[in-house]
């Protein structure tokens, strides 16, 4: 599994990694499992929230014992991003992830309440060694830019935003800011949200021709296409053990130039959008 810098954490962190939207909906047996096997195939990056349900006690079953292994990632949602709130729902989540930390801290999308506020509370979390570094979700480059003004040199981590073959809007702002200022940025749905391109359709296809070339599948092709550039991180959710073992092996294909070339036509990026897109 190749691992890359995560923004200005110091940590090196697997290319892809694993969602856990809506993973508290099935068998959580098999939940766990896929998690684990996850783990087992490099895929050390778990990423969950506190929104998710109760996919943060799955979670916590699935790296009994294998905590250090694990750069784990969850999210205050934004109407207990005040500094108290804050604070109060990073120690329900650690409680329900039955560990003392986390990796990475996030607001999961911009409220109302106001961002100094929000960064007083993470910052306060580092100190105290409850988390060791946060970030944001969601955050177009207008509000990351006014996250700069207030936030300590070098203190956002990483900006975790919709992206997949068919919605690449943040190609045109979001990731040249992020790069700019050493911020990692982490793909959520990678697969699109039930629309992976059909086989049946030219998309689709290329996919299929370029899995073919490299003995690898459409789904680790789109995979090796969005984490093609060093700062972009993927997130995909496993449904099984057998699904979690295909998405890491993404993390050792790398697609050539012009390959690259042919996916950019077949799926290009569009205009940029009034607003950045987002589930």
């Amino acid at each position: 599994m190749r691992q890359n810098p995560f923004g200005a954490t110091g940590r090196d962190v697997s290319v892809i990694g694993q969602g856990t939207w809506y993973i508290d909906h099935g068998d959580r047996a098999t939940a766990v499992r896929a998690l684990q096997a996850g783990l087992d195939a490099g895929m050390s990056h778990i990423d969950t929230a506190e929104m998710y349900g109760d996919a943060e006690p799955v979670v916590a079953e699935a790296i009994s014992g294998r905590r250090d292994e694990v750069f784990l990632v969850s999210k205050v949602l934004p109407s207990n991003a005040s500094r108290k709130g804050t604070i109060s729902a990073c120690e329900r989540s650690l409680k329900r992830l039955n560990t003392d930390r986390l990796d990475c801290y996030l607001l999961h999308w911009r409220g109302q309440v106001p961002l100094a506020e929000t960064v007083a509370a993470f910052e306060e979390l580092k100190s105290a060694g409850k988390i060791a570094s946060w970030g944001v979700s969601n955050f177009d480059s207008d509000d990351l830019g006014e996250l700069l003004r207030v936030a300590p040199n070098g203190a956002i981590a990483c900006n975790q935003v919709l992206y997949h073959l068919q919605e690449r809007a943040i190609e045109h702002r979001v990731i040249p800011w992020c790069e700019r200022y050493g911020v990692a940025v982490v793909a959520y749905s990678p697969f699109g949200h039930n629309d992976f391109p059909s086989p049946r359709l030219p998309g689709g296809k290329l996919l299929a021709d370029v899995a073919a070339a490299h003995g690898a599948s459409p789904r680790q092709v789109a995979l090796a296409f969005l984490t093609r550039n060093a700062s972009v991180f993927a997130i995909p959710k496993s449904s099984s053990a057998a699904h979690a073992a295909d998405n890491a092996a993404a993390g050792g294909l790398a697609l050539n130039d012009a390959e690259v070339a042919a996916l950019d036509k077949a799926f290009p990026r569009g205009r940029e959008p009034s607003s950045l897109p987002m589930l």
